[in-house]
């Protein structure tokens, strides 16, 4: 994986973004960074307005110091991060089971607000998530085992909402009724490219851990194929998650209305 094999892969998309703003959620970690430094490459090649905006929750992982080492790198090469206070505390994660469904909720009401207040012309949005084929295969497991659990109609109510807020995310492209796209340039990259690629580039990360991470579980999940040396292969991924999980096709998400996708899918 390199710069060079990611631009050729995506060139035919990429050129689809001139003249347009590309919004790119930025959140420090390897996945965004390696992502951002890829998206500014590529603005040389292609005409494109790229901005970085970053949620900076939950709080104890971005201090101003923080905020101010990565704002000094990406701003000597030519990107702006946006930084967003998100006007909560870190006190509500404290008294839930589930801390990281907390924190995914107030990003979204975050980027809600933020393009709502900021986008005039949706045909011209592009936004950009840092999804990678780990987290895709660790969605198709946790899916597979939640399966298994005791049956109960609210149960399985949650389990169809959570397949449509995920099957979505092994989709690289959507390209929505209001015009415009959702791109994932990182899906087809197994983890440890994406961290070699960081290493070699001297990508600075957000160095802060967040005290919640082993809530999630792909991160245990991650860390089993880290241990034994996984590599896996996008397509073979995608024809098992619409042939054998009976993940949707991607005109569900296509024809959704944005406040629809944007707030309760996205």
């Amino acid at each position: 994986m390199d710069f060079d094999a990611w631009l050729e892969g995506h060139k035919d998309t990429l050129r689809s973004f001139s003249g347009k703003k590309v919004f790119l959620l930025y959140s420090g970690g390897k996945d965004s960074s390696l992502c951002l430094h890829f998206m500014g490459k590529a603005t040389k090649h292609f005409s494109f307005d790229l901005e970085a905006h970053a949620g900076a929750y939950p709080l104890h992982r971005y201090t101003q110091q923080e905020k101010e080492r990565l704002s000094a790198f990406w701003r000597d090469r030519g990107v702006k991060i946006i930084w967003y206070d998100m006007g909560v505390s870190d006190d509500p994660m404290e008294g839930t089971s589930q801390p990281c469904l907390f924190c995914q909720k107030v990003r979204r009401n975050m980027l809600t607000r933020v393009l709502e207040d900021t986008v005039q012309q949706w045909e011209h949005l592009v936004l950009v998530v840092s999804f990678t084929l780990w987290d895709i295969v660790s969605y198709s497991l946790e899916y597979i085992i939640s399966g298994f659990c005791a049956n109960s109609q609210e149960g399985d109510q949650l389990r169809e909402k959570r397949l449509r807020e995920t099957a979505q995310r092994f989709y690289p492209v959507l390209k929505m009724k209001e015009g415009y796209t959702v791109f994932r340039p990182m899906l087809r990259f197994n983890e440890s490219d994406i961290i070699a690629e960081v290493r070699k580039n001297g990508i600075p990360l957000l160095s802060i851990p967040c005290k919640y991470k082993d809530f999630r579980p792909k991160r245990s999940l991650q860390k089993y194929y880290e241990q034994i040396g996984l590599g896996f292969d996008y397509d073979r991924i995608l024809e098992f998650a619409k042939n054998t999980l009976g993940f949707p096709e991607i005109s569900l998400y296509t024809q959704m209305d944005k406040e629809q996708y944007l707030n309760k899918v996205f």
